[in-house]
């Protein structure tokens, strides 16, 4: 890496598939040091493997980042100096840096077909061999390479690796790593159709987009003495490279669809906080001491250091996530929350959204008195809807049993509701401060605990066992629609 030269780090996904969650920690990694340094943060698109290329996969992967707050410097629909940033626009350049690698004796054409290729796999597990390629092109003469080409076969590029000696491959977290060439494959780097392998393609990429920081899986571990080999092959210092600790599920192995790890749409459907989702993210194998959980972006900006990347993956635990997004939520204004919580309010009941009965769009100002009372209980927006959902519509069932409480017998309760809708009804400040104080006094007053009195209240004009605090309901509910539906739950007692 150059002196005195700012960092330029790159996320580089294959667009095969819809990316999960965890797959944006390694570009928020790559994201934080560059905004930490003053660096250049690149989008790359590694779309060489066409007839795996899922559609749509670059536009949601884009849209994630900026769910995400994570911006991108260089890439696509971003432009740069260094473009383009798909792979299938750079063919020509990887043919001619596959043919210099030939030319170089580095490199050479492979005529083998899968048939012959497939044998030799057959015939190495027969004898327990490692499957890897017996480098029979490799030592044609060029009478037979001559020959080969004149009869139109098709061919590959593969690499020539040194057959003795070791390759030594440092890495900023895992020390050298050595490795015996001998136990090496000479790897494809050219393919017949003419695209190239991901070992070719990057190592190009990365040394024409001035690359110095290399964050990637710790998968890439086994592979990268080929891409030491290429480097000095092609005569480029190598970025500094960083091998991440994978994301894991929490049988301690690396997530995947198996364990139904969530996209970060699903996240954001559920009515996570992106600010809360970056946070639990930049702690999946890094931390700032053994202590501080909560970070706001800015901060981690100001703190992040590749130095304290640790070796061990950090485990994608949903309930924490959701735990740090309660958190998140509580941290929010009223008015922010209520803002940010209305729009999942106001989807259809079928996604999740309030009764289809309700009318739409809600009452703000009246919607923000309930979030008030529910604030401190949600971890997330999309439980608002039905956490709330009894303010806004008489239409709601409950089990009659559940209005009587412990202790308490149907008749007893019909009697005790009675006695406070006759006290509510002679209340003439709706507050809840001034309906709590003989609230209280009437339980005395019928030999009843507050917890039984208030338990079939509650109930009553909720339909729930567990609510918001029952007085500051009851105010915002207004002093009709309480007494209304008290009145409902003793004619269901009788």
């Amino acid at each position: 890496m150059t002196a005195g030269r700012k960092p330029r780090l790159r996320f580089a996904p294959s667009p095969t598939g819809f990316m999960h969650i965890g797959g944006y920690r390694t570009a928020l990694f790559n994201w934080l040091y560059a905004r930490h340094t003053g660096g250049t943060f690149i989008l790359r698109i590694e779309d060489t493997d066409r007839a795996r290329t899922v559609e749509g996969a670059v536009d949601y992967l884009i849209e994630g980042l900026k769910w995400l707050g994570m911006d991108i410097d260089e890439g696509p629909h971003a432009g740069g100096l260094y473009g383009p940033y798909f792979q299938t626009q750079r063919e020509a350049l990887y043919r001619y840096y596959a043919h210099q690698l030939i030319a170089s004796g580095h490199a050479y054409r492979c005529y083998c077909t899968p048939a012959r290729l497939a044998e030799l796999r057959k015939s190495q597990e027969a004898q327990k061999l490692p499957p890897r390629y017996d480098r029979r092109c490799r030592y044609l003469s060029e009478e037979e390479r001559a020959a080969n080409d004149a009869a139109g076969l098709t061919w590959v590029v593969r690499l020539a690796m040194p057959t003795e000696g070791e390759t030594v491959v440092h890495d900023e977290l895992h020390g050298d790593i050595f490795v015996k060439n001998a136990n090496l494959d000479d790897i494809i780097l050219l393919k017949s159709d003419g695209l190239p392998t991901y070992h070719l393609a990057h190592i190009v990429d990365d040394h024409l987009m001035g690359i110095t920081h290399m964050l990637r899986a710790e998968e890439w571990i086994s592979s990268a003495p080929y891409h030491i080999q290429i480097w000095q092959a092609l005569g480029w210092q190598p970025p500094l490279f960083y091998h991440v600790p994978d994301v894991l599920g929490k049988d301690k192995k690396k997530l995947s669809k198996r364990h139904a790890a969530p996209s970060w749409k699903e996240l954001q459907q559920r009515g996570f906080l992106p600010e809360a989702v970056f946070n639990f993210l930049a702690l999946l194998g890094w931390s700032y001491d053994d202590k501080t959980e909560f970070f706001t972006r800015e901060e981690l900006i100001r703190v992040f250091s590749l130095d304290r990347i640790g070796l061990s993956g950090g485990i994608l635990d949903l309930e924490k996530l959701e735990w740090m997004n309660g958190v998140y939520i509580r941290k929010l204004s009223l008015d922010e929350l209520t803002r940010r919580t209305i729009p999942y309010m106001e989807r259809p009941e079928a996604e999740g959204g309030l009764p289809d009965s309700i009318s739409r769009p809600l009452d703000f100002d009246y919607t923000a008195r309930v979030l008030a009372l529910e604030q401190e209980r949600l971890k997330t927006l999309g439980e608002a809807a039905y956490a709330v959902s009894f303010f806004y519509t008489e239409d709601f069932t409950y089990d009659t049993s559940l209005l009587i409480q412990k202790g308490m017998d149907a008749e007893r309760t019909k009697a005790a509701l009675s006695q406070a809708l006759n006290l509510l009804a002679d209340i003439q400040q709706w507050e809840h401060s001034v309906i709590e104080p003989p609230m209280r006094e009437l339980a005395l007053e019928l030999d009843l605990t507050a917890g039984q009195l208030f338990g079939s209240i509650r109930v009553a004009i909720s339909g729930r066992k567990a609510t918001p605090p029952l007085f500051q309901m009851m105010e915002v509910l207004g002093r009709e629609r309480t007494i209304q539906r008290i009145e409902q739950a003793i004619a269901r007692l009788a």
